[in-house]
């Protein structure tokens, strides 16, 4: 591999730097240019009732793409049709009840000026978002949103960069805006992310990975330790919880317990496990989320807790090594 000089790695880095720069002024110039156009946009969307259609072609295409995208996993049902695919019969997806946003930096894209026009005979609402608000695409829409930029971050000002970077940012504002009028919380959020590592954390339980049944280690509080040794071995959860007469929790009986008990007795033969036993354990609902518990047995350092119901009574147990299995932690 070539040993980088220097002068190549300072111009590298002044190149990023200028490019960031660039890009990162052309969001806040938008962001100082927001008007009510913008809060027009914000209520078509919310009183569409059919879907956000967004379109594109080129740079400005992947943008679009990427807009319906983040609207459709944000509450806003919203679906992309490249532009060019539109004019040879996708045009045909579009209704009477959608909302079509068009994305053109110069506003003249002949795709999307052929099928604008149709678009609003079907009745179907149309916003444009163009660096040039007298273009043909600006004049053709009900609401015209202008994403212009300065410059170009290309050193020709030719490649769209900060105009691009722009129409995406643009489109994130819509769709969280969107989000925040629809009261769209972690909930919904998670039902449109049902298969990834949010949509475990978000919609998986206690009650959905805890042990239960047969399954839990149990003891009496005069079982002799070693009993309840061999009843943690064979359950293999690092304690046993302890019940008493009634059938109620007493307590639980740790790896830990038993470490503390052997330091301070020497000899544990002849006691029980309530010689030792932890009698105010750490409980959670099964309700709960088990990124919940995850952060809960992490804060308090325990590898099991016990969970119960509303009364008090024991539903199940959970250790840690469940929520790893579980893919929550």
């Amino acid at each position: 591999m070539t040993a980088l000089s220097p002068q190549f790695s300072e111009d590298t880095l002044a190149s990023a730097r200028r490019t960031l720069q660039i890009e990162a002024q052309a969001v806040l110039d938008l962001r100082d240019r927001l008007d009510d156009a913008f809060v027009k946009v914000v209520r078509m969307l919310l009183d569409c009732r059919g879907r956000v259609v967004v379109s594109g072609i080129g740079k400005t295409g992947h943008i679009a793409r990427k807009m319906a995208a983040t609207f459709a996993s944000t509450g806003t049902p919203a679906f992309f049709v490249h532009a060019a695919e539109a004019v040879h019969g996708d045009l045909g997806m579009i209704t009477a009840d959608d909302v079509l946003i068009a994305i053109s930096h110069s506003g003249a894209g002949q795709e999307l000026l052929t099928i604008l026009p149709i678009a609003r005979r079907m009745g179907a609402k149309l916003v444009a978002l163009t660096g040039n608000p007298d273009s043909e695409l600006a004049r053709l829409a009900d609401v015209h949103l202008d994403v212009s930029v300065a410059q170009e971050a290309c050193p020709l000002n030719l490649a769209p960069t900060a105009s691009t970077t722009a129409a995406l940012a643009l489109g994130d504002a819509l769709a969280v805006a969107c989000l925040q009028a629809r009261g769209f919380g972690p909930a919904d959020f998670a039902r449109s992310h049902p298969g990834g590592a949010l949509g475990r954390r978000l919609l998986t339980h206690v009650r959905d990975v805890m042990r239960r049944g047969d399954a839990l280690p149990k003891v009496r509080q005069d079982t002799p330790i070693f009993e309840a040794l061999e009843e943690m071995s064979a359950k293999r959860m690092g304690m046993a919880i302890v019940m008493d007469d009634a059938g109620r929790v007493a307590g639980i009986f740790t790896d830990g317990d038993l470490r503390r008990l052997l330091e301070r007795q020497g000899d544990v033969r002849g006691l029980t496990v309530a010689a030792g036993m932890t009698r105010t354990p750490r409980t959670i609902s099964p309700d709960a989320l088990a990124v919940d518990a995850a952060a809960q047995m992490d804060a308090q350092r325990l590898n099991q807790m016990l969970v119960v119901d509303p009364s008090g009574e024991l539903v199940g147990a959970l250790h840690m090594h469940d929520l790893m299995a579980a893919k929550v932690v």
